[in-house]
This record gives structure tokens, C-alpha cells and sequence, in this order.
């Protein structure tokens, strides 16, 4: 074999096997473990073959946490700059308090609630970006101090819940792609029917977009090197202030649109909506391989942590002899797993760089 070959195969297996990329493999086998297990615990139940294994069940699975897989991905960023941010249920609840008071109470255009619900979400973020990098203040305090502000406000424009009734939001929470095939000359729905709504698409794009701004940009060079050391990022003369403004003024962008999405689910405000939501979002980002002190994590790897953290649930509801409550314990015996894996990684590749660094000298 020519060495130019093995010397590109040997890159290649190089990049692919990076410490980095193992928590995302482990999220995605872990996934595909859990969910071949229920497919053929419970592939078929039926004739309508509403089975575990159908269409239907497996786009389910992305529709009932759409909300939180949209906040996950401003989450994701967040903690790869070594941040964390603790209101972002407490601004999707707020969204949906503003798009119900506004629409119902004050007779307003759902669409001018949402830009102002926008406004608010993205400003709040953009002001605990600045009040982290300028006055130094921890992101677990400001965004604490945040959570309670947008859900004190909340609180205040009604403490009662708020339905909506608008064509504009029938329409949204309407909004249908379903999946056919070609039978006898004709375009027919599958079936069992399964279909996208306008949540999912929104998770989906999101996804993209992340992606695109993590892996494709400047911006996104900024955040991985700001979180891998913020010190070295300043040296470097890189743009720490507004990269930090951006990812938390981003993570409100994301934090108003998981509250558009909880809205179309449910039609209506609440102010207690949500609770606890911040922390599914950080659940979600963790177990797709995002490390908690930074510098590490990647969009795809958050998708499968919605997707594995949806899974549990599927299996507790189609076993039936199950209560709810298991699918929590499951949940958090998975995210301590993968704060193990996460250990054991960070710790083998300090010790491989120390050994690199050893060899050099």
C-alpha cells in the first residue's frame, strides 16, 4: 500500500476517533440500543402496526419535545463557551404569557405579540451576555436572577392561565407535512399516519442553523475557543465580549421560540409553564456530548440527546406496567453516566496530550 495512503487513512481514523467525538458516539449507540430494544420488545401491536418500530412512533419522538430540543440548541452554545443558563424555561414562559394576554386581553395581532414576546427574550439574553463579560458576574447568578425575572413577570400579567383563540395560531398549530408513498398510481398517506408539524420543523432548522454557526463560521471558532480557555482567547485577541453577548442574545432567540412552540401545543399562557424546563434543555445538551466545563460539543450530539431522552418515555408507555415517574429515574441515571464518560474522556486525553508533550521535549 502506498504510504501517501496509509498515511491519509491514518489521518482519517485520527480525526474520526478524536476524544471529542466519542461522547457523541456513545449518545448515538446508546440511542440505537435503546431503541432497537423496544422494537423488538414492541415492534408490533395491532393491525394498524401502531408498533414502536412505526414511522409514527419515531417522529413522535422528536414532536413531544420539540420545545425543549429548540431551547437545547441556544443551551448547547451557551455551555461550550463554559456558560450555563438558567432562564430559559422562565422566557418561553413568558413568550407564551405576552402572545395570551396580548392576543386574548388586549385584542392584539398574535403576530405583533410574538416580535414583542422576540424582543424582550432576545434583549434579556443580550443583557446577561454583558453583565457576565463586564461586570464579571457568574452565568449561573445572572441567569438565576434572569429565571426569576421572567417568570415574576410572568406571574404578574396573570397568575391564571390564558387560552388563545386566533385563526393565525389554529393555522400554526395546525400546520401538517404528512409522509406518503406511491400505491396504485397514487400518492396515499402511510399508516399508521405520521406526520411533521411546524414544532419539529422549527427543531430541525434549528438544528441547521446551529450546525452552520458552530462548524462553518468565525463566530463558531470563537465560541470553542473561548470555552477550551477564556484567557488564551483574550491573548489571542479574539473577540471574547461580543462572542458571549451573541450566544446568550442567541440562546434568547432560542428560549422565545421553544415558547412560540409550547403555545401551538397547548393554546394557551401559563405562568408556571415549563417549570423545570432549563434543566431538560442542559439534560438534552449533556447527553449529546456537550461537556459542562466547556469547549466541547456539537448540534448532531444534541438531537440524539433529545432523541435519547424522548426513547425512555416511548418504552415506559408502550410497556404499560411502568409509572411515569421511571422514565426521571431512567433519565437521571443516563446523565450520570455520561458525566462519567465525559470524565473518563477529559481525563484520557489530558494524559495522551501529556504524553505528546512529553515526546516532543
Amino acid at each position: 500500500m502506498p504510504e501517501g495512503t496509509t498515511l491519509r487513512k491514518q489521518s482519517l481514523a485520527s480525526r474520526l476517533l478524536k476524544p471529542q467525538y466519542i461522547m457523541v458516539y456513545a449518545t448515538v449507540g446508546i440511542f440505537l440500543l435503546i431503541y432497537l430494544y423496544g422494537s423488538f420488545r414492541f415492534g408490533k401491536l395491532g393491525s394498524n402496526d401502531i408498533g414502536f418500530n412505526s414511522l409514527r412512533t419515531f417522529v413522535n419522538m422528536f414532536k413531544d419535545n420539540a420545545y425543549y430540543g429548540i431551547s437545547a440548541v441556544g443551551m448547547t452554545m451557551v455551555l461550550i463557551t463554559g456558560g450555563i443558563d438558567l432562564s430559559v424555561a422562565s422566557v418561553a414562559c413568558l413568550t407564551g404569557m405576552i402572545v395570551a394576554y396580548g392576543t386574548t386581553k388586549l385584542g392584539l395581532h398574535p403576530a405583533v405579540c410574538m416580535l414583542v414576546a422576540m424582543v424582550i427574550g432576545v434583549g434579556l439574553g443580550v443583557l446577561q451576555g454583558a453583565a457576565i463579560h463586564y461586570l464579571n458576574v457568574p452565568p449561573f447568578i445572572t441567569t438565576l436572577a434572569g429565571n426569576f425575572l421572567a417568570r415574576g413577570v410572568a406571574s404578574l400579567i396573570s397568575r391564571e392561565s390564558i387560552s388563545i383563540e386566533h385563526p393565525m395560531i389554529d393555522s400554526l398549530a395546525g400546520f401538517k407535512i404528512y409522509f406518503k408513498k406511491f400505491s396504485e398510481g397514487e400518492w396515499v398517506k402511510v399508516k399508521p399516519i405520521a406526520f411533521i408539524n411546524i414544532n419539529l420543523l422549527v427543531f430541525i432548522v434549528m438544528i441547521i442553523v446551529g450546525t452552520i454557526i458552530l462548524q462553518k463560521t468565525r463566530m463558531g471558532r470563537n465560541i470553542y475557543a473561548i470555552g477550551g480557555n477564556e484567557q488564551s482567547a483574550k491573548l489571542m485577541g479574539l473577540p471574547v465580549a461580543k462572542t458571549k453577548i451573541f450566544v446568550y442574545g442567541f440562546n434568547g432567540f432560542c428560549s422565545v421560540l421553544a415558547g412560540y412552540a409550547y403555545l401551538l401545543e397547548v393554546k394557551s399562557g401559563w405562568n408556571l409553564a415549563l417549570q423545570g424546563g432549563e434543566l431538560e434543555a442542559i439534560t438534552c445538551a449533556v447527553i449529546g456530548g456537550t461537556l459542562l466545563t466547556g469547549g466541547v460539543g456539537y448540534m448532531i450530539g444534541t438531537m440524539f440527546g433529545v432523541l435519547l431522552k424522548s426513547v425512555i418515555p416511548a418504552l415506559i408507555t408502550f410497556n404499560g406496567n411502568l409509572l411515569s415517574w421511571w422514565g426521571k429515574i431512567a433519565t437521571g441515571g443516563l446523565l450520570a453516566l455520561f458525566i462519567v464518560i465525559q470524565r473518563i474522556v477529559v481525563t484520557a486525553s489530558d494524559r495522551s496530550e501529556a504524553r505528546a508533550k512529553k515526546k516532543k521535549t
